[in-house]
């Protein structure tokens, strides 16, 4: 993230197709850290697992033994719309989170099972969350403006010592570890970017305005941990120093106003994406020079209102208001 500015890279095009479709708004979408899984979740209150090989193996020519269906688990267990879900490091474990105010996790690894295996009952609905590395902890988003952080042995609910409410409005719309989870991050409605200790769940900088007085969407770290890269409802994104809490670059000129979106770097962190609402298209900035390299029609019927990246590749999926998946390679 030098500050050299070169002539912008080019992004190779990206193609996409409809793997499946919710009965409702697709609302979210995770890939597992191996990149070989991706899970939806809907304000149908249900959950898809996809093979991302067997998602490969669609895209191919018609196969001789008939269609592919890439879809290789539904789950249905939430009383109300899925906020935000999250793979387990090591095991195959996925966990999502809810309006109903529960955290659930689900075992993959079984053909059978639909319904979830440990339920974290929380006291407000669920916007997002987030494993720690080792897999023992977790952290929940919710309408509360602290970070709810979980030991998931124990079910134990930590809240920081030195907590302070920090004001009406500030629930929390995502919640990110960092690689090694020495620290996390937040995005808050309240327009704050805050920075967390990952051992004392202290919060140890707060930008506040961030983003002037627009909600913020999505916060998340660069894998080397010394940025977070940030979205927000005045239509810009921003990249922030996390040691000085500086404002390093800003990407815009892809509107995003009304959904809770997300700005994600591609798999090499080369390329910055995001959603332009009003005219319905991906957008891809090159992360040195701040250029908007790339825009393609989203193909969704009205603008997606999610975007995740494989961690692995370069491939990503959009999901849409239309109830559609889209694949992205």
């Amino acid at each position: 993230m030098n500050n050299t500015k070169g002539p912008s890279k080019n992004i190779p095009k990206h193609e996409s197709r409809h793997i499946s479709e919710h009965k409702n708004v697709a609302r979210c979408a995770r890939f597992s850290p191996d990149g070989r899984f991706l899970a939806t979740g809907s304000a149908d209150t249900s959950i898809k697992l996809f093979e991302i090989v067997k998602v490969k193996q669609m895209k191919q020519p018609e196969a001789r033994d008939g269609p592919v269906r890439p879809v290789v688990r539904t789950f249905y267990d939430h009383q109300q719309p899925i906020n935000d879900l999250d793979f387990h490091p090591q095991n195959t474990v996925l966990i999502s989170g809810s309006k109903d105010r529960t955290i659930k996790f689900f075992d993959f690894s079984k053909a059978v099972a639909k319904r979830a295996f440990r339920v974290i009952q929380d006291t407000h609905n669920v916007r997002s969350v987030s494993f720690h590395p080792s897999g023992d902890y977790l952290l929940a988003g919710t309408d509360h403006s602290i970070p709810h952080l979980y030991d998931i042995n124990t079910f134990k609910c930590y809240l920081p010592l030195n907590f302070q409410d920090m004001g009406v409005n500030s629930a929390i719309n995502q919640v990110r570890y960092s690689s090694t989870g020495g620290m996390y991050v937040t995005a808050s409605k309240d327009g704050a970017i805050r920075l967390w200790d990952g051992v004392t769940a202290s919060c140890v900088r707060s930008i506040d305005g961030a983003h002037g007085a627009a909600e913020a969407t999505s916060a998340n770290f660069t894998k080397d941990q010394r940025y977070i890269l940030s979205s927000a409802k005045d239509s810009s994104v921003k990249l922030w120093e996390v040691g000085t809490g500086r404002l390093v670059k800003q990407y815009v000129g892809a509107t995003h106003t009304q959904l809770r979106c997300q700005a994600v770097f591609n798999d090499t962190e080369e390329f910055v994406l995001s959603i332009d609402e009003s005219l319905n298209e991906i957008v891809a900035w090159d992360s040195l020079t701040t250029e908007i390299v790339a825009r393609w029609p989203s193909n969704h019927i009205g603008a997606p209102r999610w975007l995740e990246h494989s961690p692995v590749e370069a491939a990503f999926v959009s999901c849409g208001i239309d109830r559609s998946i889209r694949h992205w390679t």
